[in-house]
């Protein structure tokens, strides 16, 4: 956007923010989260605090970046208020789980360290987010964050070296903040979202979420559905396996299932029923025309029912049969194998279209990330506080949220 334009929003930006950021009472406070969000908006190759302050009238950067970096005002009930606001205004049709990068060249960021990123596509020097956004097929929007804190700069593991403390001093990193895995940050999020007064209506996630058992039996454990893509490698019995059992041990005792025949990976249950199991399905309308009408979206896909395997269920599930869950795997025609695998615990009663259009959901969070990150500077922040990414992430969130509101809005004119 222009400056212009966001001068014509700003009596309904001005409204935005007193119900988002009403917590925010401190004098001036309000103000400085207004002109952020402005800075984020205005169209500029950099959305640093410098540079986005140089495109305000009468905003001064280093007022900006002390309301960033050092004051202490709490991201969490910024974040609810626009949870709350959001879900009403898209209804979504799922949560997604996903992570992102932030590129990053020396070693006092909090978190950075090098790992892998989708971001660069390989392993890098870079922190990473994961973030809970709520989507449907034509809006979307991020709800909460998490910084991933990699093992080494937890002083309690291993990996840890001896400057971790006053690396941690630094950053600001509170005390109690710890390694935990991204799955771990995940289920964090989604207790926390729920409550705020928000329910899950199904969880979507990618492979790097889905392969985890625990991740997928914590979901199930709070009553949650998910459709999320695994790996070739996920273990799994078909639905029907008859489970073996040993012998009585005495009178009254009921025998103890067991599994124990070796679980078979999810492309060897797949290859052996072989391609002409898949069938052809259409999920949703694209963005393509031809001949003047919208292509629709369509593949072939293989689904079976199986119950997947691995010490966790067995353990979750002793002496039970195990659960049964959806198989989903995209087998396009051309393709000698599949390419995309999925798990899902909804009911066997799911027509497979909405299992295919809800596997397929996820990419809308990519979306997300690409016009958080080109648009409204998602990795521009230049600070190295802990306290200050959280700050960032959230009011990106918060200006995303109000475009989105705006496009939604029948009545709101397209912006130049």
């Amino acid at each position: 956007m222009d400056p212009l334009d966001v001068q014509r929003l700003r009596d309904d930006l001005a409204d935005f923010a007193e119900d988002v950021f009403g917590s925010l009472t401190r004098a001036g406070w309000r103000d400085r989260a207004v002109s952020y969000l402005q800075g984020l908006m205005i169209d500029g190759r950099r959305k640093s605090i410098q540079p986005m302050a140089g495109r305000l009238p009468g905003v001064h950067d280093q007022a900006l970046n002390h309301f960033v970096t050092n004051s202490p005002w709490d991201v969490t009930p910024v974040r609810r208020r626009l949870a709350q606001r959001m879900d009403t205004a898209i209804s979504p049709t799922a949560w997604a789980v996903d992570d992102t990068g932030w590129l990053k060249c020396g070693s006092a960021s909090p978190g950075v360290a090098r790992q892998y990123t989708g971001t660069a596509g390989k392993v890098t020097n870079c922190q990473t987010g994961v973030s809970v956004n709520l989507v449907t097929d034509v809006a979307s929007c991020p709800a909460d964050w998490r910084l991933f804190l990699p093992a080494c700069w937890d002083p309690d593991t291993v990996e840890a070296g001896l400057e971790v403390t006053e690396r941690r001093r630094r950053a600001g990193i509170p005390d109690e903040v710890r390694h935990r895995e991204k799955w771990r940050l995940a289920l964090d999020m989604i207790d926390e979202m729920t409550g705020w007064g928000l329910r899950a209506p199904l969880i979507v996630a990618d492979a790097g979420y889905g392969d985890a058992a625990e991740f997928r039996h914590g979901l199930a454990a709070r009553g949650l559905s998910y459709v999320v893509q695994v790996s070739m490698r996920v273990g799994v019995y078909p639905s029907e396996t008859v489970r073996t059992t040993p012998p009585y041990q005495g009178v009254g005792l009921y025998p103890r299932p067991r599994y124990r025949e070796p679980a078979s990976s999810v492309k060897e249950l797949v290859l052996a029923a072989g391609p002409g199991q898949a069938r052809t399905v259409a999920w949703r309308t694209g963005s393509r025309v031809r001949a003047g009408a919208p292509v629709k979206m369509r593949s072939r896909f293989v689904f079976f029912r199986v119950r997947p395997a691995g010490r966790t269920l067995l353990a979750a599930h002793r002496d039970q049969d195990l659960p049964e869950a959806w198989l989903i795997a995209e087998w396009p025609p051309e393709q000698a194998e599949p390419i995309k695998y999925w798990l899902s615990n909804l009911p066997t009663t799911t027509p497979r279209r909405t299992l295919v259009r809800w596997a397929k959901l996820r990419w809308r969070i990519e979306h997300d990330y690409r016009e958080l990150k080109t648009g409204l500077g998602l990795d521009h922040y230049e600070g190295r506080t802990w306290q200050g990414w959280h700050h960032h992430v959230t009011l990106v969130s918060a200006a995303h949220a109000f475009l989105t509101l705006h496009r939604l809005n029948p009545k709101a004119t397209a912006p130049a």
